[in-house]
């Protein structure tokens, strides 16, 4: 599993996942986006176009993140969900807490403008 930084833009950032979202690697994952959010970056957008599965520790990683964002006044958006991602995401309700959006683009339209 990857996380890429794709782009950055002020307090926003695209990073992409490569591969899965589990037990090996949710503690790197979430002390490397704990990092980023401490730098600064709380709307964050994770392109999940090439995440192939995710496990119950993924998920709690990704639950981690919003709580961590949030708490800084950010938002985590996903993005490109898809196949058994998109269903546990769906059956565990996520959904509904995360932005979910077909592409980068829709994601980063749905923050709005800065003021």
């Amino acid at each position: 599993m990857e996380f890429i930084p794709e782009e950055i833009d002020g307090d926003m950032m695209v990073l992409r996942a490569d591969g899965g979202l589990d037990a090996t690697n949710a503690a790197a994952f979430i002390k490397e986006v704990e990092a980023i959010a401490g730098g600064g970056i709380n709307r964050l957008i994770i392109d999940c176009s090439n995440l192939t599965h995710i496990s119950s520790v993924g998920l709690g990683a990704l639950i981690r993140l919003h709580a961590r964002v949030a708490k800084q006044g950010g938002e985590v958006k996903l993005c490109g969900v898809s196949g058994v991602v998109m269903q546990v995401l769906s059956m565990m309700r996520l959904d509904r807490v995360f932005g979910m959006y077909p592409d980068i683009d829709q994601a980063r339209l749905s923050f709005g403008p800065r003021d």
